[in-house]
């Protein structure tokens, strides 16, 4: 099969597209015919071992552990392992796996749910990891959103796309901080207020209940200003910062304030789970979430797709598209 590999870390030019035996599935395991790809932030960071932190976590201390990068996978079942039940060849379904650039990827069972029948391929690619960090940052913490009033940061990336769409549809008022490019699609959204920061800044007494941080380079003074006394603060996932721990550090303190304040405060890095992958497939099924797709690459463009990832700019998701061998 095709398949983009990496023997080593670095930047986008350790990517080749080359042809490897495909995967086969162990037991409980799916084999994907991958249709789309999602592309997130994990990707470039499993390229390049950074932050060095990642490397003594099981990724691989010289090089990555896994040859093919990609997790997020649209795609239809070519074959099942032993003890899968729930899924047959023919099916089609979205999900995390392993080595999903390429043409046939393998997944768990339980991390696989139907795709619906009006989502395409390359808009279910686009939801799962993003998908996982808006609904757990949202809800985890602050699990009856009706009625209060939200602070999504970063709206209009990948995460801040979704998490605008999950805190309307869980009953919030909503406001989205984003660029000037992107306020008219944050809006479009479902965003009840938009805050374009390239003109102003958080300002004004503590109204939100609840701050979603997908963006991580705000100081923690001024998040809690604007946070109610009894609101919520929660920091997702850990860009930028230095090469050996990046922004983890953050994720770290944050919840040692908390234990001096009111106010809740805490950082997520998401993980795969079934019941929210079917809490965002019935989302998608019932048309309240619609995965924002920015640009598309194919295969052979991987590389170039995270280039597109790393310059920061990303509306929506970046997906790749295997049919387009």
């Amino acid at each position: 099969m095709k398949a983009i590999v990496q023997d080593r870390y670095g930047s986008a030019e350790v990517f080749r597209l080359t042809d490897i035996e495909p995967p086969q599935p162990g037991v409980g395991e799916v084999l994907v015919r991958v249709r789309a790809a999602g592309v997130d932030p994990g990707v470039w960071h499993l390229m390049t071992g950074r932050p060095y932190l990642i490397r003594v976590m099981g990724f691989g201390l010289r090089r990555p552990k896994s040859r093919v990068p990609g997790g997020d996978v649209a795609g239809v079942v070519e074959a099942v392992g032993r003890g899968v039940t729930g899924f047959r060849p023919g099916d089609e379904v979205f999900g995390t796996g392993e080595g999903s650039f390429a043409e046939f990827a393998v997944a768990r069972a339980d991390r696989l749910a139907p795709k619906p029948a009006d989502v395409g391929f390359e808009q279910a690619a686009a939801v799962p990891t993003s998908g996982f960090a808006a609904l757990q940052g949202l809800r985890d913490r602050q699990p009856v959103l009706d009625g209060k009033k939200v602070l999504i940061i970063g709206a209009g990336g990948g995460v801040g796309t979704f998490a605008v769409q999950l805190a309307k549809a869980f009953g919030a008022e909503v406001t989205g901080l984003c660029s000037s490019s992107k306020v008219d699609l944050v809006r479009s959204l479902g965003a009840d207020h938009v805050i374009d920061y390239t003109r102003e800044e958080l300002t004004g007494p503590p109204r939100f209940d609840h701050i979603l941080d997908t963006a991580g380079n705000r100081p923690l003074s001024l998040l809690r200003r604007v946070l109610k006394p009894d609101g919520t603060l929660v920091i997702v996932g850990a860009e930028g910062g230095g090469n050996w721990f990046g922004h983890t550090g953050r994720l770290l303190s944050v919840p040692l304030v908390s234990l001096f304040v009111k106010q809740r405060l805490g950082g997520i890095i998401s993980v795969p789970r079934p019941a929210d992958l079917e809490s965002l497939r019935e989302l998608l099924a019932a048309g309240r979430l619609t995965p924002v797709v920015d640009r598309t690459y194919p295969l052979a463009e991987a590389a170039e797709a995270v280039r597109h990832i790393e310059r920061g700019h990303t509306a929506g998701k970046v997906v790749i598209s295997v049919d387009s061998l």
